[in-house]
């Protein structure tokens, strides 16, 4: 299993390197480091020597990824790009175009995100396999016919849609809960149970016709119909072997997301007033602080590798019969 860990490390070397090119040339192709500056130092009272000054303190004076000044190999070594993504690789995230650690951010803003992720990833996943199972119990009735189509109904609008209609119904209206903000400890449950309620609702559509399908495909398995044959209940058919078999496929969907949970959601956070990773990331774009964006995203793609490989390595703990490969 070691061998295989590394193997999928190395692998991951390659893949985060794109990534991390990507995002330069995508950030900067709308941005250049003079107006990174000027947005920085205070818009059009800035002259060209503080333009120069800022941007040799942040390291922007460098070449994106050639420096045709430089001979060789440092060509490519001493430039925007390899400086940058050295730091990444070492996980010094270093400070924020205005002077912030970033490091020290991500800390602190870890918190509220997994606040409102951890609850609703849990309940959407308990909510998600109960529904789907009782539409298998009763598949091809009037309950499950009407319940897909309500299914699809909730896919087909957009979450955007749902916070602003929970706000307007259970904050303005109802005045059952703040429409924004955040507080730590049980203070702040009034702040972070619209979002959960939100984030649970908005999901169950596509969640519970996945799971569904999962099931429906196992209930024709041959050991479903030898269970039934020995007087099981259809319960028991269910309960104890259709969704025991079908954890396989679910890990695919529940482990890789794990990791990445504490990233926060870009568009909750930021319509809630939540302190969290995702506003942080929104904020970061809308200020063309380039050092936090960079940041995030390679670290949101490291969690997500991450959490491929663990998904791999929980398939041979449920089922024996999987082998890790190269």
């Amino acid at each position: 299993m070691l061998s295989y860990i590394i193997k999928r490390v190395l692998y991951a070397i390659p893949i985060l390197i794109g990534v991390n090119l990507i995002t330069f040339m995508l950030f900067f192709m709308v941005n250049t480091p003079d107006d990174m500056a000027r947005n920085q130092l205070g818009g059009k009272r800035v002259t060209q020597e503080m333009i120069e000054a800022w941007k040799a303190d942040k390291g922007y004076d460098k070449p994106l990824f050639v420096n045709e000044k430089k001979e060789g190999l440092e060509k490519v070594t001493d430039t925007l790009f390899v400086q940058e993504s050295i730091k990444l690789f070492t996980f010094n995230f270093g400070f924020s175009d205005n002077n912030r650690n970033i490091a020290k951010d991500i800390q602190e803003r870890m918190i509220p995100s997994l606040s409102i992720a951890l609850p609703t990833f849990v309940i959407a996943l308990v909510t998600n396999i109960s529904l789907a199972l009782l539409l298998v119990l009763f598949r091809g009735s009037v309950l499950d016919t009407s319940m897909m189509v309500v299914a699809v109904v909730i896919m087909s609008i957009s979450g955007l849609f749902y916070i602003i209609a929970g706000q307007v119904l259970f904050s303005k209206m109802w005045h059952l809960v703040p429409i924004s903000g955040y507080a730590s400890g049980l203070e702040g449950i009034k702040f972070i149970i619209l979002p959960i309620f939100i984030g649970v609702f908005a999901g169950i559509g596509s969640g519970v016709r996945w799971y569904r399908s999962i099931f429906l495909e196992q209930i024709n398995q041959d050991y479903v119909r030898t269970a039934r044959a020995k007087g099981l209940s259809e319960l028991r058919v269910l309960f104890g072997h259709v969704l025991k078999n079908g954890m396989l496929p679910i890990l695919t969907g529940v482990v890789v997301v794990i990791p990445t949970l504490f990233m926060g959601s870009l568009i909750m956070e930021s319509f809630f007033g939540i302190p969290g990773l995702g506003s942080y990331t929104i904020d970061a774009i809308n200020a063309q602080d380039f050092a936090i964006v960079k940041a995030m995203v390679f670290l949101g793609s490291v969690l997500y590798i991450v959490g491929l490989i663990l998904t791999d390595i929980s398939y041979t703990l449920f089922d024996p019969r999987v082998k890790l490969g190269s």
